[in-house]
This record gives C-alpha cells, sequence and structure tokens, in this order.
C-alpha cells in the first residue's frame, strides 16, 4: 500500500506492509484525509537535516564501525545502513481521514465491513491507503454527509472541545483569535450556537472567508482594531472568553486574550501559543485560563484510546469518540458548511505538493481545507494487501543464523538490532515483523534486513528464518513464542516469559514438544558480576546502591559483554 511518510525534511510517498488488524482496532480503506497546516508542517520542518555529514565527523567511532560494518557485511549493506542512518527515522504524518470498514478486530461487536466511518489519532489515522485505528478513535458517518467532508472530523473535535471548554451560552461574546481551519470551525460552531463571534486573523483572506460563514464580526487583527471592536460589540464590558486558535511561539496573543475580556471572563488556549503570562492581568479580572486539549477527555490517555475503555457516559459526557460523533452529526445537518472549506485535492501520490500549498508562505492565499484523494478507495479497484515489503535483496549466508526480530520498539533499536550488526556473519538479521507497517521498515532499513512486514506468519512460514527474537508487549509474549516454536524456530524471548500461569503452562509445553533452543533473556539476572555480587549482597540487611556498565560500554559492548546482554542469543549462536 501507499503511505506518505516525512524524512529529512522531504515529504515522500512509498509502499509499505498492509497493517494488521488487531484486537478492538478497526481496519479501514482510506477514501479520503485532511493536511493540517499547523500540525504537519511543523514534522516537516522539524524532520529537515542539520548538516548530518558533521554530525558523523564529530563522532569519529563510527568510523570504525564502518570500516567493521564493510569487513563483515559488504559494501552494499554497509552503504545502506550507513545511508539510512543519515537519512534519519521517517515519520508518518496524519490524524483525519475517512473510509472503510474492511475488518474488524475481537471486542468491536458494533461495527462492520462495508461501513463508512471516520477516524482520528496521530498513532494510526495517517495518510495511507490501509489504516488500523482503535475503535474509540472511530465514528460511524451519519448517512448523507459525504466522505470528503467527514474526513474532517479530528479537527472537527478539536474544535468542538475548545467551545465546550469555553462554556459559553447562548447571547455571549466570543472572540476566536486565529483563523485557521480549526479557527474557522470554532467560529462557526460558536455562531450556530447562539453566541456573537468576532473573528479575528492577520489574513484578510481568512477574515473575509468568517464573514462569509455568518460570523457577526471580522477583523483584520492588530492589538487596537481588535480591543476597538470588542468594546464596540460589548459596550466596553469586555468578551465573555476568548479562543485562542492561533500557532505562534510568542505570548502576545496571551496577554492580548486577557485585556479582551470582561471581569471573571475565560481564555481558553487551542492552539500552540506561548504561554508566558501576567499574573497581574489574570489576577485584577479574576479571569480564568483554560487548556483545550485536543479532542477531548481520553486523549492521551492509553487505557482509552488503545484499551478500548470508554468513560461513563454519566460522567464524562463528552469524550473524544462522542465529540467526534456530535461534529459529523452537526455537519450532517448542514449546520456546518465543509463543503466551503475544501479548498484543495490532491492524490495521495502527489501528497508532497499538497504539503506546498498548505505550507507556502504569503504568495497568494494559502488555501484552507486540503484533502488527499486515494483513487483506489473511490474506483473500488482491487484492495492492497501486501503485507510484507523487500528491502535488502540477498539470500542467507552460508554459515551462521537469520534471525526474525519481533517488535521493532526502542530496546530493540537501541540494544538487540545494534548487537546483532556486530554478531556478523554469526547472526544476520533476515525480518523485522512490526505491528506498525513505518516501525517495521524503518528498523529493516536501518539495519540492512531482507524484508519488513506486519504479518508474523510470514516470517514463520520462511525456511530461512532459523531464530525468532522477540520485544513485543509483555501480554503478547507466550503466545508469540509458542507459535514461533511450534513453526520449528528457536526462539529468544525477552522478560517475561508470560503473564499469567496458563500461558507460561502452554509455553512450557510448547518448549517440551518442540525441542527447539529457548532462552528467555533475563538482562542482567545471570550475568557474571551478578552473579558474584549475590554473596555480598546476601549479607546486607539495609538496601544497596550501585552503578552499572558504563554508557561507553553499553554502545560498544565486547563479544563477552554480549553474551552478558544477550546470554540467549549468543549461546544459540555458538551451538552445533
Amino acid at each position: 500500500m501507499k503511505q506518505v511518510l516525512i524524512r529529512q525534511g522531504q515529504v515522500v510517498v512509498e509502499e509499505m506492509p498492509t497493517p494488521a488488524c488487531g484486537p478492538g482496532e478497526v481496519l479501514v480503506r482510506t477514501a479520503f484525509s485532511v493536511i493540517s497546516a499547523g500540525t504537519e508542517t511543523a514534522s516537516v520542518q522539524a524532520s529537515a537535516p542539520t548538516a548530518p555529514v558533521a554530525r558523523w565527523a564529530n563522532r569519529a567511532r563510527k568510523v570504525g564501525e564502518v570500516a567493521q560494518m564493510l569487513r563483515s557485511r559488504g559494501l552494499r549493506e554497509t552503504r545502506a545502513a550507513v545511508e539510512a542512518r543519515l537519512e534519519g527515522p521517517s515519520v508518518v504524518s496524519g490524524y483525519s481521514l475517512s473510509g472503510t470498514v474492511l475488518r474488524v478486530g475481537a471486542e468491536v461487536p458494533d461495527l462492520v465491513p462495508g461501513q463508512l466511518v471516520a477516524c482520528a489519532g496521530a498513532s494510526a489515522a495517517h495518510h495511507a491507503e490501509v489504516v488500523a485505528v482503535p475503535r474509540n478513535l472511530v465514528v460511524p458517518v451519519p448517512e448523507g454527509l459525504p466522505l470528503d467532508e467527514a474526513a474532517f472530523v479530528t479537527l472537527g473535535a478539536i474544535a468542538l472541545q475548545g467551545v465546550r471548554q469555553a462554556d459559553a451560552r447562548l447571547g455571549e461574546v466570543v472572540c476566536v483569535v486565529g483563523l485557521g481551519l480549526v479557527g474557522q470551525l470554532t467560529a462557526v460552531l460558536l455562531h450556530v450556537s447562539g453566541c456573537r463571534v468576532v473573528a479575528a486573523d492577520l489574513d484578510t483572506g481568512r477574515v473575509e472567508r468568517a464573514r462569509a460563514l455568518g460570523i457577526e464580526l471580522g477583523v483584520v487583527s492588530s492589538s487596537e482594531d481588535l480591543a476597538d471592536a470588542i468594546d464596540h460589540v460589548t459596550a466596553g464590558r469586555g468578551a465573555d472568553a476568548v479562543v485562542l486558535t492561533a500557532g505562534t511561539a510568542s505570548s502576545e496573543p496571551i496577554r492580548q486574550a486577557v485585556e479582551l475580556l470582561r471581569r471573571r471572563g475565560r481564555v481558553v488556549v487551542v492552539g500552540a501559543v506561548g504561554m508566558e503570562i501576567d499574573r497581574n492581568t489574570f489576577y485584577s479580572k479574576e479571569a480564568e485560563l483554560r487548556i483545550s486539549c485536543s479532542y477531548g477527555p481520553g486523549r492521551y490517555d492509553p487505557s482509552y484510546e488503545e484499551g478500548g475503555r470508554d468513560y461513563p457516559y454519566d460522567y464524562v459526557r463528552w469524550t473524544e469518540n462522542r465529540n467526534m460523533a456530535a461534529f459529523l452529526r452537526l455537519a450532517a445537518d448542514g449546520r456546518i458548511p465543509l463543503g466551503t472549506m475544501l479548498d484543495q485535492r490532491y492524490p495521495i501520490e502527489e501528497a508532497a505538493a499538497a504539503y506546498s500549498a498548505v505550507s507556502a508562505s504569503s504568495r497568494g492565499e494559502r488555501p484552507l481545507g486540503v484533502l488527499l484523494e486515494y483513487p483506489g478507495a473511490i474506483s473500488d479497484a482491487e484492495l492492497p494487501t501486501e503485507r510484507r515489503i523487500e528491502v535488502v535483496a540477498r539470500t542467507k549466508p552460508a554459515s551462521g543464523l537469520a534471525v526474525a526480530l519481533l517488535g521493532p520498539g526502542s530496546f530493540a533499536n537501541d540494544v538487540h538490532l545494534p548487537n546483532l550488526a556486530r554478531l556478523a556473519p554469526s547472526a544476520s538479521l533476515r525480518a523485522v515483523v512490526g505491528r506498525t507497517a513505518n516501525a517495521a521498515r524503518e528498523a529493516a532499513r536501518k539495519f540492512s534486513a531482507a524484508y519488513a512486514t506486519t504479518d508474523l506468519d510470514e516470517a514463520l512460514r520462511d525456511d530461512e528464518v532459523d531464530v525468532v527474537l522477540i520485544c513485543t508487549r509483555h501480554d503478547q509474549h507466550a503466545e508469540q513464542a509458542v507459535r514461533s516454536l511450534e513453526a520449528g524456530k528457536a526462539v529468544f524471548l525477552e522478560k517475561p516469559a508470560a503473564t499469567r500461569p496458563t500461558d507460561l503452562a502452554a509455553l512450557e509445553a510448547a518448549v517440551l514438544a518442540s525441542n527447539r533452543p529457548f532462552t528467555v533473556g533475563f538482562n542482567r539476572r545471570f550475568a557474571p558480576p551478578v552473579t558474584a555480587l549475590k554473596p555480598v549482597l546476601a549479607r546486607r540487611s539495609g538496601p544497596l546502591v550501585f552503578g552499572g556498565m558504563s554508557d561507553d560500554n553499553m554502545r560498544r559492548p565486547s563479544k563477552n559483554q554480549l553474551s552478558t546482554i544477550i546470554p540467549g542469543l549468543y549461546n544459540l549462536i555458538h551451538v552445533d
């Protein structure tokens, strides 16, 4: 499948393995996704290169690593590994889309394949042809709402949560500062709620667009003009609330906002603005400062977003999922004219041009709403289902073990994969298996694996794989180890072996039945220094604090130290 990535400040579209649909997830074929000008262009800027050659030149020890890599892995693989490290990691992008349900995982009883849905979340709702999204970040699309408009669900939920935080009542005067897409949506939501809205921005075109949406007063803002407008509307009393939807590192918007308030008014921060405030102005007006957290309650709570645990309806009326659904219902009822905000559309293959459009400078008016289209989804073309992507063309070495790494998280990338690279040619990385496509492909690219996949069975069917190195979440260890052993693979399993007695019993039975090498990586428990310390510590009655290996040794362990860090894998390599 095609997916948009950001690498070295450039937007690229690459082929990626199709994600799996796990428990509590919904597999969605994307029809449209929205590019967020603020969040996503910031990601592009943050990933821009900062003299990578100079960084490497200042780390002389890398020269020795490259020389060793050349000797053990050859020119082709060394070049690929060096280029991957110089390029830096690829970053996935996107967090608001619409599409069609392809499959639902266990514990998702209320959605069915073929249903139209909208999805949110920077961790899942990416610019990609197929995405796997947790259930609490998916909402059905109301009948009659076009999918291109439903794709704005995340930005709408952000705006709606800001309105809720403003606690604006019928007839109150609310000022919205910053008229990008979220600001426009915020102004419209306040307007249809019966508030008198003053909308302000530095961009004349965006102010005119707000006026066209029915906003009572639009101001091309300077501090004096905006203050005069608020005085005019409120007879000098001040606004009931000011909602900041601008994006700037300056704290001037928040300082200006409190000046615009009536006594005991409210400032609500939705956008990313500077937060240096003057206590005296807030104190003298008894003003409230409120922060609106993204889409609403549940955001950044793993138990809600990933674990699928909803908050009680009676106590948390508006969660992020319920905000998403409410926004789509308002749009379907015609209360929010999303069609007027759809400025430009690009096929996913032209994502770079789309990003250029939303990040354009003051040369002409910037588009407000920019969509990526996925033509295959609209034409009902054949679904991309390939869950394996070739990375480095090679065959298994004549000697040594071929390893499939399962779970390319930070520990695997920082410890196991570098150690595997140093063990060459005794061991080589054959495959990287990841839950997310980008994590698997990035690790495979960086450490020169033959392929990346989101399907464990793909690696288990591979006759060239000798060892499966499992570094996934704790509750998945036992089941994945059992499957690997049953497939005839040796297993190195990160601790713990299991989280439940029944899983441990099943794992023990699989080890005995398979007669394959199996080791649990207990890290330092069996290391010679720890073994030597045990009798010393046994004589103590109180706590003891002591240091471990130096940072340099952790980065560049010797072969003896490798047997301490990953003893099971080291032993596997040296077993006849």
